[in-house]
């Protein structure tokens, strides 16, 4: 196994177990969802700010997960795996921990969130660029 799909597997299990911390916090503050609220739905207004950031993280995750997997993906059909892809993957699994540890327990300096999450999206370009510059 490459080191991309191997960082890609790992990034799965993180984004598998992401929402249990929202939905946990869910239950404890609102109770089980009641059956209307199956139609509904919960706006989560009376949800503590921590399980909206919770929410927040492993929906961030979702809208970076497919970008990723495409990436990994094509890069590994065609046979694309070089020192810049591999740390791309790695900067971007790690990047996206530390973006969950960040969102989860608000911390609010230095801009941390959305510096951790532009290293992410770095990561990606680089990824996206190394492909690109294979093809060529």
């Amino acid at each position: 196994m490459t080191p991309e799909l191997w960082h890609l597997f790992l990034t799965s299990i993180l984004l598998t177990i992401l929402w249990i911390p929202h939905i946990v916090g869910q239950v404890v503050t609102d109770g089980l969802l009641k059956p209307q609220e199956y139609i509904n739905l919960r706006d989560g207004t009376k949800s503590p700010a921590w399980v909206r950031r919770a929410n927040r993280a492993h929906v961030n995750l979702v809208e970076q997960f497919g970008p990723f997997v495409g990436l990994v993906l094509v890069a590994h059909l065609s046979g694309i795996s070089n020192s810049a892809t591999q740390m791309a993957a790695l900067v971007f699994f790690w990047a996206r921990i530390a973006h969950a540890l960040v969102m989860l327990i608000g911390f609010k300096h230095f801009m941390a969130r959305t510096l951790i999450f532009s290293v992410s999206f770095f990561a990606l370009l680089v990824f996206a660029w190394q492909i690109f510059a294979a093809t060529m």
